[in-house]
C-alpha cells in the first residue's frame, strides 16, 4: 500500500437522547472521520473517537486534527506499507495521541482487507459468526426514569446492562434496580469518580451481584485499583487506565483487575487491541469491547474485533438506531435478540453512506 491522499472530515451528529456520565452530558457527538486513498484508488475509512472536550482522556477533536495534519499524515503519505501492523511501529516515536493514531490505522485495515479480499474479522482471526451485545445507559434524571430505560433495554434483548454511577448516584440506584431486575446481568461504570476513601461504597456494591465495576478510581491508576480489588468481591474492570499492552501486563501482575475493557481508539489501534486480547487470553483475563459513541465506521471495527475468542462478555456495541436517526453506513448496524451478525463481506462489512457523511460534515481538508 502506498497512500496518495488523506481527507480529514469534522462531523457533528446529534444523539437521539442526551448521554450523561460522571464527567458530563453529550447532546451531539463531534468527531473526525478519515478517508484514505492508496495509489490504486482503494479507499479506506477510519474514525477518531476523541471527544470535543478532554473529559475522557487528554485527547480532543482539535488536538487529533493537529497531530494528524502536522505529524501522522506526513509520516504515511507516499510511504510503502505492506501490512497495517507496521503502523504501530511507524508511529512509535510519537508519544500517546492514541486516538489520532487509531484513526489512520483503522483506514489502513479497511484498505488492506479490500485488497486481500477478506473481511476485517477474518483478517484478525475472528471465528464468531455473531456477537453478544450489551448496552451502556447514561445517568437519567431520576431512578424511576432509570428503571424505565433499563426495562426497555432488557425487552430489546440486550445481554448486559451497564449503568453509569457517581457519588450520590450508586448504592440506592443499584439496590432499586436489583429489586426490579434480580437476574439481569448488570455492571456499574464509575469513569474514575471515586477514591480509596470510598471503599465502603464498593463493599456495599458487592451485595448486588454485579458482573464488574468499571474504572472506579483515577484514570491513570493501577496501584490503588489493586488495593481496592483485594478488599471487594466484585471484579474491577479497567478502562481508562489501559492504553497499551504494557499497561495490561503491569495491571495483571499487580492484581489491579479481573476484567479489561478494550477500546480500539484508547489503545492506539486494532493491532494493539489484538495484542492485548491475545495476552489477556493467555493470562486468563476476560475482555470485552467498550464503546465511545462511535458512528457506524468505528462501530464496524468494534464488531470485527469482538469476533475474537476472548471477547467473552457482551460489549457496548449497540445498534445504530439506538444512537442516531441516520448513521453514516449502509446497511446500518442492527441488533436482533441481543446479537449482531459479524459481516463476512470484504472490508469492514459496511459501505460508507457518502450522502450522510456530507450532510454531517462541518469542515474538511485534503492532504496529498
Amino acid at each position: 500500500m502506498k497512500i496518495k491522499e488523506v481527507t480529514i472530515r469534522h462531523l457533528k451528529m446529534k444523539l437521539k437522547n442526551p448521554f450523561s456520565t460522571s464527567f458530563g452530558t453529550f447532546v451531539n457527538k463531534e468527531f473526525l472521520l478519515l478517508e484514505v486513498t492508496d495509489e490504486q484508488g482503494t479507499i479506506g475509512f477510519g474514525e477518531s473517537v476523541a471527544f470535543d472536550t478532554p473529559w475522557y482522556t487528554e485527547e480532543t477533536l482539535k488536538t487529533n486534527w493537529h497531530m494528524l495534519e502536522d505529524f501522522l499524515i506526513p509520516m504515511i503519505l507516499n510511504k510503502e506499507i505492506q501490512h497495517p501492523d507496521e503502523i504501530l511501529e511507524l508511529f512509535k516515536g510519537i508519544r500517546k495521541n492514541n486516538m489520532a493514531k487509531s484513526a489512520i490505522e483503522g483506514a489502513f485495515w479497511d484498505i488492506f482487507t479490500q485488497q486481500t479480499n477478506q473481511s476485517l474479522a477474518h483478517a484478525l482471526g475472528g471465528k464468531k459468526e455473531k456477537i453478544e451485545v450489551g448496552i451502556s445507559l447514561g445517568i437519567q434524571g431520576s431512578i424511576e426514569k432509570q428503571i424505565d430505560v433499563v426495562d426497555k433495554a432488557i425487552k430489546s434483548g440486550y445481554k448486559r446492562i451497564k449503568l453509569k454511577i457517581k457519588p450520590g448516584w450508586d448504592i440506592e440506584l443499584m439496590r432499586v434496580l436489583r429489586e426490579h431486575f434480580p437476574d439481569t446481568p448488570m455492571m456499574a461504570d464509575a469513569n474514575s469518580a471515586y477514591t480509596l476513601e470510598d471503599i465502603d461504597i464498593f463493599k456495599q456494591l458487592d451485595e448486588f451481584n454485579l458482573m464488574m465495576i468499571e474504572q472506579p478510581l483515577a484514570s491513570d491508576d493501577i496501584i490503588d485499583h489493586a488495593v481496592l480489588q483485594k478488599q471487594i468481591k466484585t471484579p474491577i474492570c479497567l478502562d481508562e487506565s489501559i492504553q497499551s499492552l504494557e499497561d495490561v501486563r503491569k495491571a495483571i501482575e499487580l492484581g489491579s483487575c479481573g476484567v479489561i475493557n478494550i477500546k480500539i481508539g484508547r489503545v492506539g489501534g486494532i493491532s494493539e487491541a489484538k495484542r492485548i486480547h491475545d495476552y489477556c487470553e493467555e493470562k486468563g483475563i476476560p475482555v470485552w469491547c467498550g464503546g465511545m459513541l462511535e458512528s457506524g465506521i468505528g462501530r464496524a471495527h468494534n464488531i470485527a474485533l469482538t469476533s475474537l475468542s476472548n471477547f467473552v462478555m457482551p460489549g457496548d456495541t449497540a445498534g445504530s438506531s439506538h444512537y442516531w436517526e441516520q448513521d453514516i453506513i449502509k446497511p446500518e448496524v442492527i441488533v436482533e435478540d441481543g446479537y449482531i451478525l459479524v459481516p463476512q463481506e470484504i472490508g469492514i462489512g459496511f459501505k460508507p453512506n457518502l450522502e450522510a457523511i456530507e450532510k454531517y460534515t462541518v469542515t474538511s481538508k485534503t492532504y496529498k
